[in-house]
């Protein structure tokens, strides 16, 4: 079965409007746990607007399921990933002042950078995945990089899902195949929902985990949390 992995960020974001502690992002993390996610995501920015860095710090010794930092490789990052050593590392090019993740790598034209990073982190025993657009060229490219995962950057699916087109999963189901064929994991994430995960995971061959936040967040004002959860678990059956 596909993991859960729930970003939390959107917990940071909220506590953060307050200036104090509530909701309290080490408490959710672990009820989610206890809910049944199979792991915790969390993307630290150089701003520190959501997710803090003592946040990823607090969370080590709570998160007993897969552990996964995602964020843009820069000096301050890769020290907090080393200090805490994650589960897994996820490697994602976003500029500092962008809202969301927009864009997976150019692994072709990053290739010697991603080469450096990503052994750093194998190396501390830190699995690691990059982020990557559906495209088999940049898939090949992951593949030369030498990371053990790659990400498929799933906003443009669930755009055009969301308006009907199914067969916008078939750049993501040649790049799953292809990457299988590369012996490289395979994970998803980004604006995946309850409307569109079970497509999605049908048709993505050994999808090993998907990394879902703002809806997740979304769909539980609605529904609760241990509730929403319940029902990623039964559509990733």
């Amino acid at each position: 079965m596909t993991k859960l992995s729930v970003n939390i960020n959107k917990i940071a974001t909220l506590r953060n409007s307050r200036g104090g502690d509530v909701p309290n992002v080490v408490q959710f993390a672990k009820d989610v746990q206890r809910f049944g996610a199979e792991g915790v995501t969390i993307h630290p920015r150089p701003d520190e607007r959501h997710i803090r860095y003592q946040d990823a710090r607090d969370l080590k010794p709570e998160v007993y399921t897969e552990y996964n930092i995602e964020g843009n490789p820069v000096e301050s990052f890769m020290k907090l990933v080393l200090e805490v050593k994650p589960t897994q590392v996820t490697l994602v090019p976003d500029a500092e002042n962008a809202i969301t993740s927009n864009a997976g790598w150019d692994t072709i034209k990053h290739k010697g950078f991603l080469i450096d990073v990503i052994k750093e982190f194998q190396q501390n025993g830190i699995r690691t995945s990059i982020f990557v657009d559906p495209v088999l060229k940049q898939v090949e490219g992951a593949k030369a990089t030498g990371t053990d995962r790659i990400e498929l950057y799933t906003e443009g699916f669930a755009h055009q899902y969301d308006l009907g087109y199914k067969d916008a999963i078939k750049p993501y189901t040649e790049s799953a195949i292809l990457a299988n064929e590369l012996g490289l994991g395979i994970n998803a994430g980004h604006d995946l929902s309850l409307d569109n995960i079970k497509f999605f995971n049908d048709n993505i061959p050994n999808l090993l985990e998907v990394s879902i936040g703002h809806a997740l967040i979304a769909e539980s004002l609605y529904l609760g949390v241990e509730n929403v959860i319940q029902m990623y678990l039964h559509k990733l059956k």
